[in-house]
């Protein structure tokens, strides 16, 4: 059962008197069964310094009512930055229309880790000139992170806007980046993705969204979970949740020649361009895929660390190294199957006799 805030200041104060320390909460945490982290959060407002709270109602509400209503919106620019890498795939068109419409239309996308989702979405308003207010959920995301709550700044507790606030009033895009790790704690957004305003009956004060202002969501899953255990920490989220977005699109990794232009492109930015090394890059991580999708293995190459090899490359200026290094997260057999894999798509590629592997234990590429 979720504490409320009030349930914990009380409850605090019947043991340890108004003004509490690290020590007083960590110990009531213990007696309740509940994270240090997540009363921390509740009980921040009350906060007077490192380690110490002071929770007398009184002067709390004395605070709040003169404290100003909310601080002021952020002034720093938040469109994106335009990166001159950047190569269009999958659902970007798609995508970039809807933001450019203005309108407000909720969106999900799905696929596999890597595959440029986020990157999509930024890209597109970065060419479009759209502020984006991305917000990285997980399974603590509540709704003091998403709307926001009251801080002690100088002295004095203020309401301090959160994220989603900040897209409502400013017409921002506002990107749920990796929704799919969330709780159901996330339902406070329910008639935000109605496109309805907010009541913040903490301040009482009505977010109307301003103009423009619109919600996409990446995920590595539909909202339904992870059978196959593959996105450990993906939740299945409320289907009334689900169904208020308007479209999904599905996002794969880029065809072979798209995957191509932009190693290419990477390479040339890096000052290590090799054509042939960006084919070799392509032909291999498109045979790892071909045979993850038919069941054969359970890992796969994604884009993203086709880019870090590049990258890798362009640091330490040896390909095998580079590639061993950004495959290392893998376990040992997977590792050196790709590596044994690799050396069959590189004809100059040259495989240490350590990193070898019998063809019996090897993937089935």
């Amino acid at each position: 059962m979720a504490l409320s805030t009030e349930f914990i200041v009380s409850s605090l104060q019947s043991l340890y008197g108004d003004n509490v320390t690290t020590g007083d909460v960590r110990a009531w945490c213990a007696l309740n069964g509940t994270t240090y982290q997540t009363v921390s959060k509740k009980i921040d407002q009350y906060k007077t310094g490192r380690g110490k709270w002071n929770l007398t109602e009184k002067e709390t509400l004395e605070q709040t009512y003169q404290a100003p209503a909310a601080l002021p919106a952020l002034e720093q620019n938040l469109i994106p930055s335009k990166d001159d890498t950047f190569v269009s795939f999958g659902n970007f068109t798609d995508i970039k229309k809807i933001i450019k419409s203005r309108l407000f239309y909720p969106t999900f996308i799905t696929g596999l880790s890597g595959n440029g989702k986020t990157f999509c979405v930024e890209q597109a308003c970065a060419s479009l000139k759209r502020e984006l207010i991305r917000v990285n959920i997980t399974i603590e995301t509540d709704e003091d992170d998403l709307i926001g709550g009251f801080r002690l700044i100088n002295g004095e507790t203020v309401w301090h806007n959160g994220p989603v606030i900040e897209a409502l009033e400013r017409g921002a895009v506002l990107l749920l980046d990796e929704v799919d790790l969330a709780s159901n704690k996330i339902l406070c957004l329910q008639s935000i993705l109605e496109g309805k305003g907010l009541f913040l009956k903490k301040i009482g004060k009505y977010i109307q969204p301003a103009d423009g202002f619109t919600i996409i969501a990446t995920a590595n899953t539909k909202g339904k979970g992870s059978d196959d255990g593959r996105f450990i920490g993906t939740n299945v989220l409320n289907e009334a949740f689900l169904e208020r977005f308007c479209v999904t699109f599905e996002q794969s990794y880029p065809a072979p020649a798209t995957e191509q232009k932009i190693l290419e492109g990477i390479s040339l930015d890096l000052n290590v361009a090799d054509r042939a090394f960006c084919k070799h890059l392509v032909d291999w991580a498109d045979i790892i895929r071909k045979t993850f999708y038919d069941g054969g293995i359970e890992e796969v190459i994604s884009t993203r660390r086709l880019v870090h090899i590049i990258r890798a490359y362009s640091i330490f200026g040896d390909k095998e190294k580079a590639i061993q290094v950004c495959i290392n997260r893998f376990d040992d057999e997977t590792k050196a199957s790709f590596l044994e894999l690799y050396d069959k798509v590189d004809a100059d590629f040259q495989l240490t006799t350590e990193d070898s592997v019998d063809v019996a234990t090897a993937a089935p590429f």
